[in-house]
């Protein structure tokens, strides 16, 4: 969206790091208004199925490609969902070498003892899925809003590339850091709250029967009456309920660029809500892949890591399928992968991943396979080091933030229509750290830890622009140290381009419930959510709609027999 200009932004008369950081700046109205956080219902996920054992049931075989959320939560509900006295075999399959898919962590100096989050950094209360199976599972939970994890108050601020729109600081009482936010942004973040509440209260009711488990996205969207925020854009959305152009583009545009890498006229207004929904962020301590692990871990799985799929082929007169693998070689001088193609016959293949990067062959070929769609391509750099944040960088503000968003610049009086982006979505400041003795901080003083989501590769002469290091003389009396103890980067096909769409792909992409699989076998795919809201908890949400579609259409229950209604349409 094209901001408002330099004069707008002033006020007239009335006028919370990186993911979490966002927490602490939208989260102040919450306090004025704890009523309004979205109704959270009891998750029950279907009925409970009853069965009458026969004692000739066969054994169904499962195979999931992919462990990420949508594979694992598939595998997990599989097994909650089936028959006492149905036996299932489920295989998963992972090209990776780790479980949890974008969300994985990586060790600060190489050290297990400083794991740090490289992917899906965190989850909020109204994630049913993800803190029930944290419960479950007996997970520590650590809170975002309630750590502290540096040694000076955390500030935050939102930079257009000239300026500072917002900072906040922890140390503020919170009463005056609303009454800052009131005067400046007027009503708007309670309209914003208020719009959040309902659109993410709609989307709540997805959990439950009568809508769990849906058939088709699509029409179930259409039911809940949610096509009218996926419909058009966040500006668009945002504009629609009365909000103004001067908060949506301070604070709400923030949002979008650090958890999508995405501005408001082109994300679609469902996912713009989703990004203000904060309240009760968390994450597990030693990294969030562990809530998946556990869940392939209790549902019994076969897991082969380090294994691609590369073929599936149907037998058209069982309508079972075999499917072909690939692995890694196992010595770095060998450049040849091994193939084999495995034995089980699979009553049903559960594809949990995007297909488009999967490079899948089907034989034959699916009928109405998932149109391709663009993915953000995000770069994200850990880094440790010695120094602070640099003011000049960012033309010495009053108060320099520790974790710094951004959001476009404002345009000139020249060219009204044209606005630029800082070259990164956000710097967050983690924590501070003593590092091991390995490091290069040969001195052991505490460094700081440092992530940076960005729409390119962050050189190191770029970086140490960022960092307030000492020159000249300076230099010289504090005996320079090191810039980078410790750096990594990552680049992620993250999340799709969430243009506005009526249409989601299709839950099922083969089979009729025909044949040995019965109403459960076929092709059933878990990607098309992302599309509609792309996190861990709805990739699991989609996860536990595909493994309760499948069981009742082994056993016949009338919500999930038969034929899966086609969605149809290009995204």
């Amino acid at each position: 969206m094209a901001p408002p200009s330099a004069q707008e932004r002033r006020p007239v008369s009335r006028r919370r790091w990186v993911l979490g950081a966002l927490l602490g700046l939208v989260a102040v109205t919450w306090y004025l208004y704890p009523s309004t956080r979205p109704t959270e219902p009891e998750v029950q996920q279907g009925d409970p199925i009853s069965y009458a054992c026969s004692g000739d049931e066969p054994v169904r075989n499962v195979a999931v490609i992919g462990a990420g959320s949508a594979g694992a939560s598939a595998a997990y509900y599989l097994r909650q969902y089936q028959s006492p006295c149905q036996p299932i075999n489920i295989t998963i399959y992972e090209r990776n070498h780790y479980i949890g898919g974008r969300t994985t962590t990586v060790n600060a100096y190489d050290d297990p003892d400083y794991p740090v989050e490289l992917g899906g950094s965190i989850f909020v209360q109204v994630n049913h899925n993800l803190v029930n199976a944290a419960r479950e599972f007996g997970l520590s939970i650590n809170s975002l809003q309630a750590s502290g994890k540096l040694d000076t108050p955390e500030v935050l601020g939102v930079w257009d590339g000239e300026e500072f729109v917002f900072t906040q600081s922890d140390a503020s009482n919170r009463y005056w850091n609303i009454a800052k936010l009131l005067w400046k942004y007027g009503y708007s973040p309670i309209r914003t709250q208020t719009l959040m509440k309902k659109t993410v209260g709609s989307f709540l009711k997805m959990y439950q029967p009568p809508y769990f488990p849906f058939k088709s996205l699509s029409k179930t969207a259409s039911e809940l009456g949610i096509l009218g925020a996926t419909a058009v854009t966040g500006e668009q959305y945002l504009e629609s309920s009365g909000i103004s152009s001067h908060f949506a583009h301070d604070i709400i545009q923030a949002s979008t660029r650090v958890n999508y890498a995405q501005n408001l006229n082109q994300i679609h207004g469902l996912e713009t809500m989703v990004c203000m929904a904060t309240d009760g962020a968390m994450s597990i301590k030693g990294g969030n892949w562990q809530i998946f692990a556990n869940m392939i871990a209790v549902s019994g799985a076969i897991l082969h890591l380090n294994t691609s799929v590369t073929s599936i082929t149907k037998d058209t007169s069982s309508g079972k399928y075999t499917i072909e693998t690939s692995t890694p070689p196992l010595h770095p001088a060998q450049d040849v992968l091994s193939s084999s193609v495995e034995e089980t016959n699979y009553d049903t293949i559960i594809l949990a991943s995007p297909l488009q990067s999967s490079h899948l062959e089907f034989r034959p070929p699916l009928p109405s396979p998932p149109a391709k769609i663009p993915y953000v391509s995000q770069h994200v750099t850990l880094f440790t080091s010695p120094y602070p944040l640099s003011r000049r960088y960012f033309n010495n503000p009053a108060l320099m933030p520790t974790t710094i968003l951004t959001t476009t610049t404002p345009p000139t009086p020249n060219e009204p229509d044209t606005f630029t982006s800082p070259p990164f979505y956000s710097i967050s400041t983690l924590r501070t750290l003593v590092p091991p003795s390995t490091s290069g901080n040969k001195k052991k003083q505490p460094e700081y830890l440092y992530k940076i989501f960005s729409r390119a590769a962050m050189s190191e002469p770029h970086i140490r622009t960022l960092l307030d290091i000492p020159t000249g003389k300076e230099a010289d009396e504090q005996q320079q140290q090191e810039v980078f103890t410790w750096l990594t980067r990552k680049q992620w096909e993250a999340y799709p381009v969430l243009n506005p769409t009526a249409t989601f792909e299709d839950i099922r992409l083969e089979g009729n419930g025909k044949g040995e699989g019965g109403g459960g076998g076929g092709i059933w795919y878990t990607s098309g959510i992302e599309s509609f809201i792309s996190t861990m908890e709805t990739s699991s949400l989609m996860g536990a709609n595909v493994a309760r579609l499948v069981v009742d259409g082994w056993w016949g229950d009338a919500g999930g027999a038969g034929q899966v209604e086609g969605e149809g349409g290009e995204l």
